[in-house]
């Protein structure tokens, strides 16, 4: 096998979770240029809707669903959906997820259980449905998980106790659901992202943004393409003896 094949995901079929606009439709975009027929679930049909329309002009075979994965059993609904469309899944991306800014001698219990939610229970749900239904019985298959560099230290001011649990939790989901599964041929890693403008970071990074470009080694955010190499490079034969793992993409944040 070329190199350029170990990439290639033609034939295959990738759920993408929060697929419908920022860092999720990016990936999507990389996995259906790769080949890969998608899958893209979000809450608002709208943007859905949208998304669909961008990433089919790109030619890309897409399927979306309207799903709100706070609610738990919604889960095993969005695996369903998807399996009946195109028969089985081959590549999940957990990527769905949400924040809450408040000081953690205040944080909210209802806002800690919405964040952990949706940022944690919500992956293994749906790595579990996802395993039961297409993975195990073929054994093979492949999850992403976007944890994010908050899932690897703690950031002094930015008051978000609920998400760097939640990441962090996601990192060692990771590690632990690779332990369980690879006996089944299914591999888990996870991608770490650092400071991107999105819908999540628009309320905080204006503040932040000049300090934190000086204090990252590349002085740059993340842009729209960021995340395509390393979500191709784990979702393909390229990484098949790769699983665990966390790719940490943040311009050298947590070197320094």
């Amino acid at each position: 096998m070329s190199v350029r094949e170990l990439f290639e995901l033609k034939g295959k079929v990738a759920l993408v979770t929060g697929g419908s606009r920022g860092l999720g439709l990016q990936m999507a975009e990389a996995l259906g240029e790769m080949g890969a027929k998608v899958a893209i679930s979000a809450r608002k049909a709208d943007e859905l809707a949208a998304a669909k329309k961008q990433l089919e002009a790109r030619r890309i075979e897409t399927f979306t669903v309207v799903n709100d994965l706070a609610k738990p059993e919604e889960a095993a609904k969005l695996a369903d959906a998807v399996m009946a469309h195109y028969g089985a899944i081959d590549i999940l991306v957990n990527n769905a997820g949400t924040s809450w800014g408040a000081p953690a001698e205040s944080h909210p219990l209802e806002a800690w259980n919405k964040v952990l939610g949706l940022n944690l229970t919500a992956p293994f749900l749906l790595s579990q449905a996802v395993a039961n239904k297409s993975f195990i019985p073929r054994k093979r298959g492949c999850i992403v998980n976007i944890a994010s560099i908050a899932g690897l230290r703690a950031g002094e001011g930015m008051q978000t106790a609920a998400y760097y649990a939640s990441k962090a939790g996601l990192v060692n989901l990771t590690r632990a659901l690779a332990a369980e599964w690879g006996r089944f041929g299914v591999r888990v890693n996870a991608i770490c992202p650092g400071f991107f403008p999105t819908k999540m970071t628009a309320g905080i990074l204006p503040k932040i943004e000049k300090e934190v470009i000086a204090a990252t080694p590349l002085h740059r955010l993340g842009d729209d393409e960021d995340l395509m190499g390393a979500v191709v490079y784990l979702a393909s034969e390229a990484s098949r003896h790769v699983t665990g793992q966390h790719i940490v993409v943040d311009g050298g944040v947590t070197a320094v």
